[in-house]
């Protein structure tokens, strides 16, 4: 199957390409872009084949789902699937002198109420649409409702029982009417899978980080309880926030931060191999990933046009067999992590 195929999402009705587009750097991720420059690198995703563009009211406090729904407006409406998230109700700051946009450098000055009720949810989704100006979304999940974020089980717990007890009948109705083809939730920390389905019935999960090849431990139990219950997952942060497309490089990071000496010699150990086959590291990232059954599709962040050209020629390289023999040989792969 080419990486440009779709494929069908699990037991959903959604069809995605098995390179999509994350589409948090257009909302002035770490760099501000120019709208001209946003726009360009959605075109090009386009141009190169690309139909599966995630996004979510939180990338950019808006900007993000703005500058996507300009573009995927102008498209035909059959052709591309776009996914974006519940969890984070946007509204004005109460004070624009004083606001601080955080990590958006160039967000707009709008921040958050979470709020995972069915009021929440539906006014979520609806402002949304607008945002986006499209008629429909076709996977709506819940943001962020792990520990990483929330910090605490207390609050973690907090915000489950609002999403079991009032939030999911908003969810459910959505997808029962047909107005969104599936539902299921973005995380970023391990065994929150696990919690979610012992109460709810989740279609797909986009994973931020925890399954690269800097990190297998979703083959432990997430991802075989995915296969099991029929789920496939889709992988956002595809090169662990930067070091697996950059490097052991001074600077680089890990799950959005400066990259420990352990990670970086491990980095560099990898690197090894694939020098050895000169293969470049972000082609055998890329490609493991893929290899994965319950794995659907991968969402790479743009910052530029040629970043998405870039990924899609690495995601279709060819790779020795004997490469990822010597990753596992050396211990620098699970033995049990499937490979092409």
């Amino acid at each position: 199957m080419s990486k440009l195929e779709k494929r069908k999402l699990g037991r959903t009705d959604a069809y995605v390409t098995r390179i999509g587009l994350g589409c948090a750097p257009l909302g002035d991720l770490f760099v501000p872009l120019s709208e001209e420059q946003a726009q360009q690198t959605l075109q090009a995703a386009w141009d190169g084949g690309v139909r599966y563009f995630d996004t979510a009211p939180f990338y950019g406090y808006g900007k993000s789902e703005h500058r996507v729904g300009t573009f995927l407006r102008q498209q035909p409406r059959d052709e591309f699937v776009v996914s974006t998230k519940i969890g984070r109700v946007m509204r004005r700051p109460h004070n624009l002198t004083t606001f601080d946009k955080g990590m958006w450098a160039g967000g707009l000055s709008f921040e958050f109420d979470y709020d995972y009720s069915y009021d929440g949810i539906m006014r979520s989704y609806e402002d949304s649409l607008q945002r986006l100006s499209i008629p429909s979304i076709d996977i709506l999940l819940v943001h962020d409702l792990d520990i990483y974020f929330h910090k605490s089980e207390a609050k973690f717990n907090a915000y489950l029982y609002q999403l079991v007890n009032s939030g999911w009948r908003a969810l459910d109705e959505l997808r029962s009417s047909g107005e969104v083809k599936a539902v299921g939730a973005g995380i970023n920390t391990l065994d929150t899978i696990p919690r979610f389905l012992d109460v709810l019935d989740m279609d797909t999960f986009i994973v931020a980080g925890a399954y690269n090849l800097l990190d297998q431990s979703m083959l432990d139990s997430e991802l075989p309880l995915c296969a099991e219950r029929g789920i496939e997952v889709i992988i956002g942060a595809v090169f662990a926030s930067g070091i697996l497309a950059t490097g052991a490089v001074e600077g680089a990071t890990f799950q959005y931060e400066p990259a420990s000496e352990e990670i970086l010699q491990r980095t560099r150990q990898i690197e090894a191999v694939c020098q050895r086959h000169q293969i470049p590291l972000p082609a055998v990232s890329l490609q493991f990933l893929l290899a994965h059954p319950t794995i659907a599709t991968l969402i790479p962040g743009a910052l530029e046009p040629h970043h998405i050209s870039s990924n899609i020629h690495a995601a279709e390289q060819s790779i020795p067999a004997v490469l990822w023999a010597e990753l596992k040989d050396e211990g620098l792969l699970r033995h049990d992590a499937p490979t092409p």
